[in-house]
């Protein structure tokens, strides 16, 4: 293969700054003061914070060199399947942090809130054309917070037409989060297996469709990458029981402006806008759910709503049949500032980014495939998923593979998942990766498969290279340090 990205460059430790810091050192001088010394009651001081003392090189460079332990999709490329881990352009950032945006205080009036109050107003219009549904609440402020307000608009559908339902079918292709959110509005989550071709089939849904039944979750793409190309003959069967058909958008990445859900019979849909529409996705947020619905289920969003009245934009509560609130203001705002950008410099070019998206995947599959076990030969969506099936006999394991990844200089896909694939390696490029990384990322993985034909012991004890080695997952699991 070509030189790898892979290095054993210079990567320094670093101590606590407890354990760096010297009696007396300091980073900041205080201006000469122009008053009389004033001495402080020591009752009223008490033993104060336990801070180091420290120079200012100190924290620079201590914060410089915890960096260079970190990988994030602004180092290289992040093949995270099912987390579209894309670059996010630094102009939605600089939007984002804009003075009026940045600074606005939740509390402020209507009168002092136009600008954000317009720009939520407009973003809710534009993702309601990208889905091709009728309206939307950005109040969500997460991909599960979108599920669960999903769920809870489901109940109220029912509710309103005298009828409790009790159950929601989920495929066994769908996000993990879904039944959870189900349960949490008090359905019990039924399983429907995917046929051989990895999509749901029209005969699976029918014979679990009763009058018991709210409706079905469905992630369209799918968890293995495929489009759920029966979906409008499964909303129809859903719809003839009155039920409802919820879709799943975290994989919206792979057909923004190619499918209207509203046409394909989706009833409510969330979107991750921290996967699709320009923010930092990782570190455990922050994240924006959006929720999109038809026409009928409009008055069961959660309030405040943004809403026009005389030329002025107000948030109003005056939707009696309502969901609720969701969270104590109105979702996470710099997000909506970073999706509205997105959108409004990519324009049309939405598309393309999808069709670029599902091009990389479905190259990196056709390279793939001959190296790796592909349970489902047939063109995929945004992502792939291969199986460590064709080096079981060498006795290794998807999880070698990946962790030999990272001495080649890749941060590894997602493995073990979706759990309907055993040994699962899951792979999802994204629009913008040029092909040249996507080359250096497939001769990485061909050359594993090399060794794992040739010398599989140099997997086992992978990776080599990196500051830490491979950790004792299960110690982790069982005995979790939660100290920090």
């Amino acid at each position: 293969m070509k030189e790898s990205l892979g290095t054993t460059g210079l990567v320094l430790n670093e101590p606590l700054l407890w354990e760096k810091g010297k009696k007396g050192r300091m980073g900041f001088s205080l201006p000469r003061r122009d008053v009389d010394a004033t001495p402080l009651d020591d009752s009223l001081k008490g033993d104060g914070p336990d801070f180091p003392d420290l120079g200012e090189l100190d924290v620079i460079r201590h914060f410089t060199r915890l960096s260079t332990w970190n990988f994030g999709v602004d180092t290289g490329m992040y093949p995270l399947g099912s987390c579209t881990m894309k670059y996010n352009p630094k102009t939605n950032e600089r939007q984002a942090a804009l003075q009026g945006f940045a600074n606005a205080h939740p509390l402020l009036p209507v009168t002092l809130s136009q600008g954000t109050l317009k720009m939520m107003f407009d973003l809710e219009r534009f993702l309601a054309e990208i889905t091709g549904l009728d309206a939307v609440s950005l109040q969500p402020a997460a991909g599960a917070h979108g599920e669960l307000t999903g769920m809870l608009i489901f109940y109220a559908y029912h509710k309103s037409k005298g009828s409790t339902r009790t159950k929601i079918l989920i495929p066994d292709t769908a996000h993990g989060t879904n039944p959870a959110s189900a349960s949490l509005c008090g359905f019990k989550s039924i399983p429907v297996k995917s046929n051989e071709q990895g999509v749901l089939s029209p005969e699976a849904v029918e014979k679990l469709m009763d009058e018991d039944t709210a409706g079905i979750m469905v992630t369209n793409p799918n968890t293995l990458g495929l489009f759920e190309e029966n979906i409008k003959e499964v909303a129809e069967i859903v719809h003839a029981k009155d039920g409802l058909v919820y879709g799943d958008g975290a994989n919206m990445n792979a057909v923004m402006g190619i499918v209207g859900m509203g046409d394909i019979g989706v009833d409510v849909l969330h979107l991750n806008l921290h996967k699709t529409f320009s923010t930092p996705h990782g570190g455990g947020g922050p994240g924006s759910g959006p929720v999109c619905v038809r026409k009928h289920l409009e008055k069961f969003l959660p309030v405040p709503r943004v809403v026009k009245e005389n030329d002025k934009y107000v948030l109003s509560e005056n939707f009696p049949e309502s969901v609720g609130k969701l969270h104590a203001f109105y979702g996470n705002f710099g997000i909506m500032v970073r999706a509205y950008s997105y959108i409004m410099s990519m324009g049309a070019e939405l598309k393309k980014a999808s069709q670029l998206a599902v091009l990389n995947a479905n190259y990196m599959k056709e390279k793939l495939k001959g190296t790796f076990h592909l349970p489902y030969n047939k063109p995929c969506m945004h992502e792939c998923v291969f199986t460590d099936k064709n080096q079981s006999a060498q006795k290794v394991t998807t999880l070698d593979m990946a962790k030999r990844l990272m001495d080649y200089g890749f941060h590894p896909p997602t493995v073990y998942f979706p759990l309907v694939v055993q040994g699962a390696i899951m792979v999802e490029p994204t629009e913008t990766e040029s092909k040249e990384d996507i080359d250096l990322f497939i001769d990485a993985f061909k050359a594993i498969a090399e060794e794992a034909k040739e010398n599989p012991d140099v997997l086992h004890e992978s990776p080599t290279k990196p500051r830490s080695r491979r950790m004792d997952e299960t110690a982790a699991a069982r005995k979790p340090c939660l100290a920090g």
